[in-house]
C-alpha cells in the first residue's frame, strides 16, 4: 500500500498572490516523420516566492517544461501566464540556471557578473558596487579577476547564480544546475541558493531527478511520469527548515517520496 504525503490540488487554495499559470500545456515533437507528446495537460499554479522542485525520472520533459517557461520553446497548446500575461518569448523577469557551463570564457568572473547590465541606464560606478555586492554575496571575491578556466565547478555556476541574480529576476528557473557536482560542493551551493532565496524572496522553479535535494530545497514538489510528461503529484514538502538529510523526519519522507516515484 502506498504511503501518504500531504498531496494539494493544482490551484492552491492559500491567500498568497498567484504569480505562474499554466494552463493544460502540452508540447509534441516531430521525430522521424512522426509526432512525439512529450508534455501533456500540465497544470499548475505558482505563488510569488514560493519555492517549487520540479521531480522526475530522464526523459519525463522537464526540462522541456522549463524552456517553455523560460520563452526558449513555444507550447503546442495550452498557455503560460506571468501576472496574467502569456508567455511568449524570452525575457530578464526569468532567468534561467543551466547544469552546464553557460559562462563567457574570455570573461572574468565580475566580467561575466556585470554582462546582463550592459545597456542598462546605470553609470559606471553604481554598476561597480552592484557587482561587487553580487560577487561578495556568492563568496566570490578573492576570485574576481580569474578566468572560468581557473576555477571549480562550483565556483563557475556561483558565478552563473550571481549573474542571474544581479537582473533580479521574478522568476529563477534552475535546470539541475548542481548536478555534475560532487556531493560536498553540492550541499554548500544547496545552502548558498536557500540564503540567497531567504534574502532576496524569488520565486524559484528547480528542476531536479534527486529526491533528496528536492525535500532539502522545495516548499512543494511536483511529480512527473513520462510517456508523455504529466505531473502525477503535487505534494507540499511540510518539513521544517533547515532540514538534514539524517533526520529521521527527512528520512521518512524520502522514503514516501521515492515510492511515489516509482510507482
Amino acid at each position: 500500500m502506498k504511503p501518504e504525503l500531504t498531496v494539494i490540488p493544482t490551484v492552491d487554495p492559500g491567500t498568497g498572490k498567484i504569480i505562474l499559470e499554466i494552463n493544460n500545456l502540452r508540447k509534441v515533437f516531430r521525430l522521424n516523420g512522426a509526432f512525439l507528446a512529450v508534455l501533456d495537460g500540465i497544470d499548475f499554479r505558482v505563488k510569488n516566492g514560493e519555492m517549487i522542485c520540479i521531480l522526475g525520472r530522464s526523459g519525463c520533459g522537464k526540462s522541456t517544461l522549463l524552456k517553455m517557461l523560460a520563452g526558449f520553446l513555444a507550447p503546442s497548446s495550452g498557455e503560460i501566464l506571468l501576472n496574467g500575461k502569456p508567455v511568449t518569448h524570452p525575457g530578464t523577469d526569468r532567468c534561467v540556471v543551466f547544469q552546464e557551463d553557460t559562462l563567457f570564457p574570455w570573461l572574468t568572473v565580475q566580467e561575466n557578473i556585470a554582462f546582463g547590465l550592459k545597456g542598462r541606464n546605470k553609470n559606471k560606478k553604481s554598476i561597480r558596487e552592484e557587482v561587487d555586492h553580487f560577487t561578495s554575496l556568492v563568496g566570490l571575491t578573492e576570485f574576481k579577476d580569474y578566468l572560468p578556466r581557473e576555477i571549480s565547478g562550483g565556483m563557475k555556476q556561483r558565478v552563473a547564480l550571481a549573474r542571474v541574480l544581479i537582473l533580479r529576476p521574478q522568476i529563477l528557473l534552475m535546470d539541475e544546475p548542481f548536478a555534475a557536482l560532487d556531493a560536498q560542493t553540492r550541499e554548500e551551493m544547496q545552502n548558498l541558493l536557500l540564503s540567497l532565496w531567504e534574502k532576496f524572496s524569488h520565486t524559484i522553479i528547480f528542476v531536479t531527478h534527486d529526491v533528496n535535494e528536492a525535500i532539502t530545497l522545495s516548499d512543494r514538489i511536483l511529480v512527473m511520469s513520462k510517456n508523455p510528461g504529466r505531473i502525477r503529484e503535487d505534494i507540499n514538502v511540510d518539513l521544517s527548515r533547515p532540514r538534514k538529510m539524517e533526520k529521521q523526519e527527512f528520512i521518512f519522507f524520502s522514503r514516501k517520496l521515492y515510492q511515489h516515484l516509482c510507482d
